[in-house]
């Protein structure tokens, strides 16, 4: 599966979404950047991360993602509370 536009532009949205002018929150950043819901976003990112074309483009963002991801699926596993993490 290559990397479709759509696809790298997710992956760069999800590098830096934070750093861009206003300071709005995610969901409307992907509105207008990405023309997504929330929901829509993060199940093509989710499905994004597992393809090897994605850790091509972006080596530390994808096994960062992987990594949450994990965690997240561990915590509702166990009944634990997802841990709160902030952009960098």
């Amino acid at each position: 599966m290559a990397l479709t536009e759509r696809d790298a532009a997710m992956l760069d949205f999800e590098r830096g979404w934070w750093l861009e002018d206003g300071g709005e929150p995610k969901p409307v950043a992907l509105r207008r950047c990405l023309d997504m819901s929330a929901t829509a976003y993060r199940a093509g990112l989710d499905r994004l991360i597992d393809s090897p074309d994605a850790l091509a483009h972006d080596p530390l963002l994808v096994r960062r993602l992987r990594r949450r991801r994990d965690e997240r699926r561990r915590a509702r596993f166990l009944g634990e509370a997802p841990r709160e993490r902030r952009p960098r």
